[in-house]
């Protein structure tokens, strides 16, 4: 199945769209579509991916690899073999032979050209998870059972019924046939979606040392958009990766937006995980925070950014005579204008929202030291506002207390700070409505 294609499929999910699709591939997922929900339609994607993810990552050699959407879903290359495998999830249907039988007769085509030299040579294997009718391949596959369930086929040819037998088509005798099963596996019994999701994130765990939300958020959540990019590849070599290279396309430090993964998880849901990991708290810490958000000039709204800065300060302050110590955030804001910075600072003087930004008097340098001093009750300080990226480096590095940096970036993001001694989160949004519903 290919990706792009299903993405672009608007009963699936619209915001999923990145590339045009085949007519063909669209018209059998309409059929598709026709036997199973949107939703158990994209489980089935996901499915199909996290099986790719699991063959990467349990690979024995960082020169193994996988390819995407080639001869098959998904194929898995050693120093020594190569598998082409087709998934089927069916979670809600009953197995019937007929909804593999079109990947095996494929799959004997493969078989016949690779004996003739115009294909490598392969092995095969379906995996699928099916509701019921398990007990239909208990006996196994034999020669017979081959021609009579998956190899043979009929149709209607001018008001008659005419019996294709798909081996005979190709030239293929018994003893080749036999070769062909030899190289095939059949698993009708294959992981439930939620079991081999939990089984790809502990090996996650494993490879990455890290913990459960680590393994998801940061690795889980890249993988899905290198996978992206592989299946958009315009051929097998550009879809095709090794788990070297894989672990270190997952590797970063950044929380990254993929669609695909918040439509995975839900984006309320997505929302409320980051939430609960990084931004609650029973009780404040008096650590210094600095929140870097950044804007796009075209959506953005005064407004918006406002009410982003009120949440952030009534959250992350504690300023009452009460509060010992006490104390405030800060707040950066990439991509916004000179100008339009000086008249939100201006709407934020006239309503009463009492900042500082370091600059003690007119055309006064920038002093780290002062943007730095204590927020109390009496001087009435509700947040830190720095101007530059400069003066916000410069106060990250004169603070000796506790210091959590919150960056939220739309691409690449724009802040590095490598001090071990500084939490630094960096958490990629779609859009700056998107920060307000994490903190």
């Amino acid at each position: 199945m290919r990706w792009d294609v299903y993405a672009n499929y608007d009963k699936v999910n619209q915001s999923l769209q990145w590339s045009s699709a085949h007519t063909t591939n669209v018209r059998n997922l309409a059929v598709t579509m026709t036997d199973r929900s949107a939703v158990d339609a994209i489980r089935g994607y996901f499915y199909q991916f996290d099986l790719s993810i699991l063959a990467l990552i349990s690979s024995t050699s960082h020169d193994d690899s996988v390819s995407v959407e080639c001869i098959e879903d998904v194929d898995i290359r050693t120093a020594s073999d190569l598998t082409a495998v087709q998934c089927k999830y069916y979670a809600k249907s009953e197995y019937y032979h007929s909804v593999i039988k079109q990947a095996v007769m494929y799959m004997l085509s493969h078989f016949k050209e690779a004996k003739a030299g115009s294909r490598p040579k392969v092995s095969y294997a379906i995996r699928g998870h099916f509701a019921s009718g398990h007990e239909k391949l208990d006996a196994g596959i034999d020669l017979e059972f081959l021609k009579k369930h998956f190899l043979t086929h009929t149709e209607n040819c001018d008001g008659k019924k005419v019996t294709h037998y798909h081996h005979q088509e190709l030239g293929l005798d018994d003893k080749e046939l036999a070769e062909f099963l030899s190289l095939l596996t059949v698993d009708i019994k294959a992981m439930k979606f939620e079991e081999q999701f939990h089984a790809l994130i502990s090996r996650l765990q494993t490879e990455f040392a890290c913990s459960p939300f680590t393994a998801e958020f940061f690795y889980y959540n890249n993988a899905l958009r290198v996978i992206k990019e592989l299946s958009i590849g315009a051929d097998p070599a550009s879809r095709t990766i090794t788990k070297k290279r894989f672990l270190e396309r997952v590797n970063t430090s950044s929380i990254l937006f993929n669609e695909w993964f918040v439509q995975k998880r839900g984006e309320k849901e997505h929302w409320a995980a980051l939430r609960k990991e990084y931004f609650t708290e029973l009780n404040v810490s008096p650590f210094e925070r600095f929140f870097l958000v950044e804007i796009d000039p075209l959506s953005y709204v005064r407004e918006d950014l406002k009410e982003l800065i009120y949440i952030i300060s009534k959250k992350w302050s504690k300023t009452s005579k009460r509060d010992s110590p006490s104390f405030c955030p800060y707040l950066f804001v990439q991509g916004i204008s000179a100008s339009e910075f000086l008249a939100l600072k201006k709407d934020l003087h006239q309503e009463g929202f009492k900042f500082i930004d370091g600059h003690d008097y007119h055309d006064a340098d920038f002093d780290a030291s002062s943007i730095a001093r204590r927020a109390t009750h009496d001087n009435g300080v509700k947040i830190k506002i720095l101007n530059s990226l400069d003066n916000l480096r410069k106060t990250v590095d004169v603070i000796t207390k506790t210091r959590k940096i919150y960056q939220f970036h739309f691409g690449e993001s724009y802040f590095d700070f490598t001090n071990s001694s500084v939490g630094h989160v960096k958490i990629q949004v779609d859009k700056l409505s998107d920060i307000k519903g994490i903190i």
